[in-house]
């Protein structure tokens, strides 16, 4: 393992050099590049100084043992050294985590969609709740996000909302939260006080920047038009709303959030873009869906991921069979534990694929 640091390390250093070079700096892309992969370095040179102390330290306690004749020295460098170990092992636990190679879009920012599924207006409402499920925590995590695009439903709630979160890592943890969601309550328009059960679509994508995706002026078609409201009404008569063609791929994308047409371009731009690069990026997920039996982080989206059952207040995320009776919280933004628990079985698939285990 110390070898695997060492080698991580010395590239760390080259890293740093390469980024002080007056060439690199006057290339925007490599520097970009160069400063995304010392900030992915980070964490394991980290540990590797704070491992390689301990190692040190070990290897000094075990030369005082075998050297050492007094008694009460023995038993203290014998404590010590069982000390040592733990710590060790420990340590070696987490960093055999940290050297497994991550997704290389977990650290970019995200841009979620929401979208009504099965289920009339109670759908919209659920998609409604999901939105506030997902900024509320998004909130918490001390990010910002910043609405794309929205359709309103009938009875509240969207038919679809989309929207940017810029934080660290943002993408690499909001992931788990593609998928279909399910929810089972009585409908504030249910008369019978029947249960029903309705569904809502999450995706989230990591946002590509420019040096990920080129797009060609050619290639796109430009419309606008006015925003509109709930129903159709116009929000505002001038036409500052954008849409976005993409002809090669027929990917289309509307923003209407801003007042102004340049910001709403901005916006659709950058969407267009991160769905431009998901269609290459669905490649790797594909690839990881056919090592890894949790389908945490596939970007399956027509995988039902999760049920929030009102009448029982339970929870339950059907990717490992984990249930929580706390639907209030969750609802309202508290989502941590879920997505932690993801992180952990995913990890443990990653290990079991590095070590070729069952």
């Amino acid at each position: 393992m110390l070898e695997k640091l060492e080698g991580v390390y010395t590239r760390y250093q080259e890293i740093e050099q390469q980024l002080n070079d007056p060439e690199v700096i006057a290339d925007m892309k490599r520097f970009v590049k160069f400063n995304k992969d010392y900030k992915e370095l980070q964490p394991v040179v980290r540990a590797y100084l704070a491992y390689k102390n301990v190692v040190d330290n070990l290897k000094s306690a075990r030369e005082l043992l075998a050297k050492e004749k007094d008694e009460e020295f023995r038993t203290l460098a014998k404590e010590e050294i069982v000390l040592l170990q733990e710590e060790k092992e420990r340590m070696e636990e987490e960093i055999r985590l940290l050297l497994l190679p991550s997704d290389p879009q977990d650290s970019k920012n995200a841009i979620v969609e929401i979208r009504a599924g099965t289920g009339g207006d109670e759908a919209s409402i659920f998609a409604g709740d999901l939105f506030r499920m997902i900024t509320k925590f998004v909130e918490n995590q001390g990010w910002k996000y910043e609405l794309v695009s929205m359709t309103e439903g009938t009875a509240g709630g969207f038919k679809e909302v989309v929207f940017d979160v810029i934080g660290e890592e943002a993408y690499g943890i909001l992931k788990y939260e593609s998928g279909v969601h399910r929810v089972q309550r009585v409908p504030k328009t249910e008369t019978q006080g029947r249960i029903h059960t309705s569904a809502a679509s999450v995706a989230v994508l990591p946002e590509a920047d420019e040096f990920d995706v080129e797009i060609l002026p050619s290639d796109i078609r430009k419309d606008t038009f006015c925003s509109s409201g709930p129903g159709g009404q116009s929000v505002n008569t001038t036409y500052s709303a954008i849409r976005l063609t993409h002809i090669p791929t027929g990917i289309v994308v509307s923003c209407q959030d801003e007042k102004s047409q340049l910001k709403n371009f901005d916006k659709a731009m950058k969407v267009l873009r991160s769905r431009i690069f998901e269609l290459e990026y669905q490649k790797y997920l594909d690839q990881i869906a056919s090592k890894r039996k949790t389908m945490v982080s596939t970007g399956d989206r027509s995988a039902k991921i999760r049920t929030y059952n009102y009448p029982q207040g339970r929870v339950t995320d059907h990717r490992i069979g984990y249930t929580m009776y706390n639907l209030q919280a969750v609802i309202n933004g508290d989502i941590g534990e879920l997505i932690e628990k993801l992180q952990v079985a995913e990890n443990a698939e990653r290990l079991k694929e590095a070590t070729g285990t069952e």
